[in-house]
């Protein structure tokens, strides 16, 4: 069979706060991937979780009104029908490798990672339960902890145990200044600094909006913001080093200086540490990613405090890839275009998927495997 065109579903959108920024990245990554080696499909989830199809999806690609487009695409919708909201899954059956471009909540969370798994079929970036692991920041903290990587000291609060932790019970434990934040939310949704009972009583309240475990962390004092980009499967390399310089009188990077108003925000790209602080960071960073078991890509977020002493934060294991976002930028420094790691990360998910194609799920008498379907070299035979 002749050679023909790798066929790619790049997948935005999504109901998270980084709606709009995974709307820019997807555009961004179907403007860079070369035509001539990719036939590329779009679809976009609405804000409510409804999938439209590859023509409506361009539409707003385009730069049509999103609302008018949703409103057009659901209105003969019958959302009775339990599988209503993924009916143009039919449009991607000749599809050969997903390429999903959603931030948070159903994008880094394992539930569009298990859709795809559904599917059989290959998709950039971690697995099932990686990702889902990496999302809640409680499970990735003692992940973290149980295998040495640095990181801050926390409680999680729930509602059973929400009168035993208390203020004055979390700030003795982890000092007056403490970080409060929903263990499986992102875009610092949720997330506050406080110092006192009341604030500390609105906070936890406010998360419980967002999740049923609210985590309260110490506070490192004078931080800077750190970013290290990860890129392989089981062979990992990191990139530079970045860090994000917060306007002056601000607490910390949160959801307004984000996504409201980021004009005071200011990328170093890349940033010249301590050589043994760099390698630290990158060691933690690369020793993190295996921990988890990503695969692809990860931005990991790191705070070092004043003594040059790192604390490894969270993994973003589907970073942003507008023009601006870190993840593409710390590898452009790095040595990587933009389109020459798309490139790399299509392979890296197609090698995963042919590695994982020679597991068993059943019974297998040795000496009996067969042979699966493989994607060569990006291309389908």
């Amino acid at each position: 069979m002749e050679n023909k065109k790798l066929h790619i579903a790049l997948f935005f959108g999504g109901n998270s706060s980084e709606h709009d920024v995974s709307k820019r990245s997807a555009h961004n990554i179907y403007d860079a991937l070369d035509k001539n080696k990719y036939e590329v499909s779009v679809f976009m989830f609405t804000k409510t979780g409804f999938l439209l199809g590859n023509k409506d999806s361009m539409r707003i690609f385009d730069g049509e009104n999103e609302d008018e487009v949703v409103a057009q695409a659901t209105k003969d919708v019958d959302f009775s029908n339990p599988l209503a909201n993924i009916q143009n899954l039919s449009e991607v059956k000749d599809v050969d490798l997903f390429y999903p471009v959603i931030h948070g909540n159903m994008g880094e969370d394992g539930t569009i990672q298990a859709l795809f798994r559904l599917l059989n079929k290959p998709w950039i970036g971690s697995g099932i339960t990686s990702s889902a692991v990496s999302f809640d920041k409680d499970l990735t903290k003692q992940l973290l902890t149980l295998h040495g990587i640095r990181n801050t000291k926390y409680v999680v609060v729930t509602p059973e145990n929400q009168a035993e932790y208390t203020y004055e019970k979390c700030s003795a434990q982890l000092g007056e200044t403490l970080f409060v934040k929903p263990a499986r939310q992102g875009s610092s949704v949720g997330v506050y600094k406080v110092t006192n009972k009341e604030e500390f009583d609105r906070a936890i309240q406010d998360g419980f909006h967002y999740d049923f475990k609210v985590m309260v962390e110490e506070a490192i004092k004078n931080p800077r913001e750190i970013e290290c980009s990860i890129l392989g499967n089981r062979e990992t390399k990191a990139s530079k080093l970045g860090a994000i310089n917060i306007p002056e009188g601000d607490d910390f990077y949160d959801y307004n200086n984000k996504f409201v108003d980021a004009s005071g925000v200011v990328f170093q790209i890349p940033i010249d540490l301590p050589e043994d602080l760099t390698k630290e960071i990158q060691q933690m960073s690369i020793d993190a990613f295996r921990v988890l078991d990503n695969r692809g890509l990860a931005r990991m977020d790191f705070l070092v405090d004043e003594n040059n002493v790192p604390y490894f934060g969270e993994a973003n294991t589907l970073p942003g890839f507008t023009n601006i976002s870190l993840y593409p930028q710390l590898w452009e420094v790095s040595g990587i275009s933009y389109a020459d790691l798309i490139d790399r990360l299509i392979q890296l998910a197609i090698d995963e998927f042919n590695d994982n194609a020679k597991l068993h799920y059943d019974f297998v008498e040795l000496g009996t495997e067969k042979v699966g379907t493989k994607i060569i070299d990006g291309k389908k035979k």
